[in-house]
């Protein structure tokens, strides 16, 4: 299946899913799209500076950008979002992507209990540092093999340029397709998982250490609360690699989707949201 009739078969799986959005896909790339959103260059960051203490984070702080907020204006602009290594916005996200290794230390405390005798309470998101250092360890991206990262719509990918990993952004009724589409596929009763993490860690760094792993492993995200403010009420993420993207769609045909009528009136549900939202007349 060459890629413009993987867009065809997308077109007919989002009508199948009753979703108006097409979903994105992840490259790396070390030229930066025309007119992307992302992060201004920020201030120099390491593990090295951290651990000589010459590193100012006021100053790292002072360019934060979400990578799900970039997403988010990409999305409504139908643009490309980026992160880089320079132009990094999160000291998280950055991780996160595969921009930077290793990850700052300051993380373990930012996200759990904060820092003692700083008005920096911690985001209380993991119990203690300790469980914090435990993921970080885990999922543990690769080191960059380009100079960005980059989301844009499938569409906007050429001949040549194959996305890692395509991301749908829909509500539980359209998840509900998402997800039995992923089982029928595989015939794997747990290829969806959704561990947790950051907006980004599950929509990049969960899905890559699958794929690491040789495991295809579709990924719910978007239970990051600080994430939450850049994708629409009740919407989460969910992503897939592209081999089993496509798999997917070859399956289409003798899916739900085709046959039996069941999906038909969780359809109508879809349509009922939609409208419900201001987003179908």
């Amino acid at each position: 299946m060459n890629f413009q009739s993987i867009l065809e078969e997308t077109r007919v799986f989002l009508d199948h899913l009753g979703l108006d959005e097409e979903p994105f896909g992840v490259y790396y790339d070390d030229t930066k799209p025309d007119k992307a959103f992302g992060p201004k260059p920020g201030a120099p960051m390491s593990r090295e500076l951290e651990e000589r203490g010459q590193m100012d984070m006021q100053a790292v702080m002072k360019t934060f950008s979400c990578v799900i907020g970039n997403i988010w204006l990409a999305r409504k602009k139908q643009r490309a979002a980026f992160i880089s290594t320079k132009e990094y916005g999160c000291p998280g996200g950055v991780f996160y992507c595969s921009m930077m290794k290793p990850y700052l230390r300051f993380i373990e405390n930012y996200v759990t209990t904060g820092f003692q005798g700083t008005p920096i309470h911690g985001e209380r998101y993991l119990p203690s540092p300790e469980s914090m250092k435990n993921f970080l360890e885990t999922v543990d991206p690769r080191k960059p093999p380009a100079k960005y990262c980059i989301f844009k719509p499938l569409s906007h990918f050429s001949e040549g340029q194959t996305p890692e990993f395509v991301i749908f952004f829909a509500r539980p009724e359209v998840m509900s397709g998402l997800f039995t589409q992923a089982a029928f596929t595989t015939g794997d009763v747990e290829c969806v998982v959704s561990p947790f993490g950051a907006g980004c860690t599950n929509i990049v760094a969960w899905p890559l250490f699958y794929k690491e792993k040789g495991m295809e492993k579709a990924v719910i995200g978007g239970f990051d609360p600080s994430a939450r403010k850049f994708v629409k009420t009740d919407e989460l993420t969910f992503t897939v690699p592209w081999s089993l993207y496509r798999k997917m769609l070859e399956a289409l045909p003798e899916s739900m989707f085709n046959v039996g009528d069941t999906w038909p009136v969780v359809r109508k549900k879809v349509d009922r949201s939609a409208r419900t939202w201001g987003e179908r007349d």
